[in-house]
């Protein structure tokens, strides 16, 4: 592959989860499977750049300067999109050589409950954000639910019993929901999630770990 695809592949390999933005000059660029899911989501054209083992590689792009509707498109039908920009010119790069590629980086993740910009939200609602979270409480499990609107500050904390969680869902209806993949085994929310497939944000079990967690927190606030 050229030096730029395997930059390319190098990135992507750091965001499996998100279609992958990557901006080439006037144009966020996709790739390979990015491709094809994104030109079918956005009913753009699918095109090729290039080879790979001997394959041509999807391509499609949406123009930079217009790139928030393709955006906000997306991330309505439930995609994580990371933005990946060049963070240093052309004429810069060619300093390390002729054939040097621009250096690149993911600057953001987007996804459904982090959007912040007023031409991708909603005005007439909040965008809420939900993180679900198992604990235990006597005999009983219950849920820790906290919820955080990123766009105006506004967050509350709720705690239930698995049967309870529906009802606070449609009370709150989140664009975004984060939990424990171990929350995916539990029989009770089984018919719950269902419901919601493309709102979730399942992540390890490790992220919810309290010791873990009280150490990211007292390293943000130092």
């Amino acid at each position: 592959m050229t030096p730029m695809m395997v930059q390319y592949h190098n990135i992507k390999e750091q965001y499996k989860d998100c279609l992958l933005f990557y901006r080439m000059g006037d144009f966020y660029e996709l790739f390979f499977e990015d491709a094809v899911t994104a030109s079918k989501a956005l009913d753009i054209t699918l095109t090729k750049r290039g080879k790979a083992d001997g394959e041509a590689i999807p391509m499609c792009g949406v123009p930079f300067h217009a790139y928030e509707n393709y955006l906000a498109r997306l991330v309505r039908q439930g995609f994580r999109v990371a933005i990946c920009e060049q963070t240093e010119s052309p004429t810069e790069a060619k300093k390390r050589g002729p054939k040097s590629v621009v250096n690149r980086e993911v600057v953001r993740v987007v996804t459904p409950g982090t959007l912040t910009e007023d031409t991708l939200l909603n005005a007439r609602q909040n965008n809420f954000l939900a993180l679900i979270c198992d604990e235990k409480k006597q005999s009983d499990s219950f849920l820790s639910v906290a919820i955080i609107d990123i766009s105006t500050g506004n967050f509350y904390v709720e705690s239930c019993k698995a049967e309870q969680l529906s009802t606070l869902i449609a009370t709150v209806n989140p664009s975004e929901m984060v939990l424990p993949e171990r929350l995916l085994q539990h029989p009770e929310l089984f018919e719950i999630f269902q419901d919601h497939k493309k709102s979730l944000t399942p992540l390890p079990n490790s992220r919810f770990d309290e010791k873990n967690a009280s150490n990211a927190f007292k390293s943000i606030i130092k």
